[in-house]
C-alpha cells in the first residue's frame, strides 16, 4: 500500500509539472500548408510515448476525421504489442491522424503535438515509459510535410520555448500498422484507469485550455 501511495504521488506530481511548464502557448509555425478547398483528406502520424493519450487528444481536434492507435518505423513481421513493447523492432507507438486540410493544416496540428500531447524533450521516454519504442517521433509521409516539420522544430529552438532541447525525431513513413482492436479508443473506453486519469486526461485538459477553437 505504500508503494503504490507513493507511485500515485509521483504521477500526480509529474502530470502536475508536465502541465504547468506548457501553459505558454507555443508560437504558430511560420512555414505551413495553405487550407485546402474541397481538398482530399490528408494523413499525418505522430508518436509522442504511449500512443492512449496521443490518439485521445487528436480525437477532440476540430477537423481530425480519425485517429488511431498503431505501429510506425518497423517492419509488419514485429508490428504486434508484444513485440513492439520490449523496444527492439523499430517500431514507435504512434498515432495515424486523418484530418480534413479544408479545416485544419499540417503545421496546426503539429502545434498540439508539441504544446499538449507530450513532452518532446524527453529521449526515448514519455513519462513513466522508456525505451525506443516511446520515442518522439514524426512520421513525414511527403516532402512538404518533412519541410513544415523541420522548420517548425527549428523555429521552437530558436524561441527556447522549452527548458532543454527538443529531440523530437523526422522520421520518413515507410508504413503505419494499426494497434490491436483493445488499444483503439482505449482512453475514451477506460476514463477511471489509472494511467488514463493520471497521465493522459491532463493532455486533454490542456486542450481545452489552450485551444478552445480548436477542441470538439
Amino acid at each position: 500500500m505504500r508503494y503504490f501511495s507513493i507511485l500515485i504521488l509521483s504521477m500526480l506530481m509529474n502530470a502536475a509539472a508536465w502541465a504547468e511548464g506548457q501553459l505558454t502557448a507555443l508560437p504558430a509555425p511560420l512555414v505551413n500548408a495553405s487550407l485546402a478547398v474541397k481538398s482530399a483528406q490528408q494523413t499525418a502520424v505522430f508518436a509522442g510515448g504511449c500512443f492512449w493519450g496521443v490518439e485521445l487528444v487528436f480525437q477532440h481536434v476540430k477537423g481530425v476525421v480519425s485517429a488511431t492507435s498503431g505501429y510506425a518505423g518497423g517492419t509488419a513481421d514485429s508490428a504486434r504489442y508484444d513485440a513492439v513493447s520490449r523496444g527492439s523492432t523499430g517500431h514507435a507507438e504512434s498515432v495515424q491522424v486523418v484530418y480534413d486540410p479544408s479545416q485544419v493544416s499540417y503545421g496546426q496540428l503539429l502545434k498540439i503535438f508539441f504544446s499538449v500531447a507530450h513532452d518532446p524533450t524527453q529521449l526515448d521516454r514519455q513519462g513513466p515509459d522508456t525505451g525506443p519504442q516511446y520515442r518522439s517521433a514524426i512520421f513525414t509521409t511527403d516532402a512538404g510535410q518533412q519541410r513544415i516539420a523541420q522548420s517548425y522544430i527549428r523555429q521552437l529552438e530558436a524561441a527556447r520555448v522549452y527548458p532543454q532541447r527538443i529531440v523530437t525525431r523526422l522520421e520518413a513513413l515507410p508504413a503505419f500498422y494499426p494497434a490491436e482492436d483493445y488499444h483503439q479508443d482505449f482512453a475514451t473506453r477506460h476514463p477511471l484507469h489509472p494511467y488514463i486519469y493520471y497521465h493522459d486526461r491532463p493532455k486533454l485538459e490542456r486542450l481545452k485550455q489552450q485551444f478552445p477553437e480548436w477542441y470538439e
